[in-house]
């Protein structure tokens, strides 16, 4: 039994067995979680064959995150995924400051599991979906395409909603084929963004952040009339009420949560600019 560093092709086997768990990864998602830490994934092989394998990504000295993690079944309930777990968390420790923060999004039976290894629950992520066929959706042209000149300015932004600057991670998420990149340009600049990514099924957006309900909703809607096949799916934070709200505006419907927890201090956001956060997987 052996932990290590993972390649590339690794990790695109990583997100298919993601895709074969029912997490519905983005079709580019594997390119872009490389691009954004190719030192962030870790493998345990037993005898040679890739037992498990995870993510842990560095976003900045003062903050990494522990994504995706899955283990084969036939080698579950043996202590292999505790040994990979730790492994991956005192990494991504050894790559941050020592006063770091490191988040993570837990499903609900692991909590227990996430809390012996020093993380604090803070608060719910809920998966709302929508099925874009059941909106009439007018066209909306303060609504627009962003492209890579804009990133300056959407860098600013996005710091409001995320714990530190993620240059290599927005210029690789924001610009994938397959995607939508949209602003809500206003007098003093952006009032929000928003990505949708095409998905195994349907697309997903992530993230979504707004000066407020109003502009959330129109880049949601702006969104939801791009996607020309199957649902749309948002994870929604449970402290901000309006961007609950809003999900109950449109009659979507809760189908997974998780829970955001943090090792170390909670970093000190604008929550009520994060509408959708931006990846379970990636942070």
């Amino acid at each position: 039994m052996t932990t290590r560093n993972m390649t590339q092709e690794e990790v695109v086997q990583l997100v298919e067995w993601a895709a074969q768990e029912g997490w519905n990864p983005g079709l580019c998602d594997a390119e872009r979680f490389w691009a954004t830490d190719p030192e962030g994934f870790m493998a345990i092989d037993v005898d040679g064959q890739m037992a498990g394998a995870g993510c842990a990504f560095y976003h900045g000295p003062e903050y990494g995150f522990m994504g995706l993690f899955i283990m084969l079944p036939e080698f579950r309930g043996q202590g292999l995924g505790r040994t990979l777990w730790y492994a991956r968390r005192d990494k991504l420790r050894s790559r941050l400051s020592a006063d770091a923060t490191i988040g993570m999004d837990a499903v609900t039976n692991m909590i227990p599991f996430y809390a012996e290894g020093g993380f604090e629950v803070f608060a719910r992520h809920c998966r709302f979906t929508l099925s874009a066929e059941n909106v009439s959706v007018p066209e909306n042209p303060a609504v627009v395409r962003l492209t890579e000149p804009d990133l300056a300015e959407v860098r600013a932004l996005d710091r409001r909603g995320f714990p530190c600057e993620r240059e290599k991670y927005l210029g690789a998420w924001t610009t994938q084929p397959n995607a939508y990149w949209l602003g809500l340009p206003g007098n003093n600049g952006l009032e929000g963004y928003s990505v949708m990514r095409l998905c195994r099924s349907g697309w997903k957006v992530g993230p979504l952040m707004a000066a407020g309900k109003d502009q959330a909703r129109q880049l949601l809607l702006a969104c939801i009339a791009r996607a020309e096949r199957g649902p749309v799916f948002i994870d929604v934070p449970d402290n901000n009420p309006a961007a609950w709200s809003l999900c109950e505006e449109f009659n979507m419907e809760q189908v997974f949560e998780c829970t955001r927890m943090y090792f170390g201090p909670a970093p000190e956001l604008d929550h009520a600019w994060i509408y959708g956060v931006t990846s379970l997987e990636a942070g």
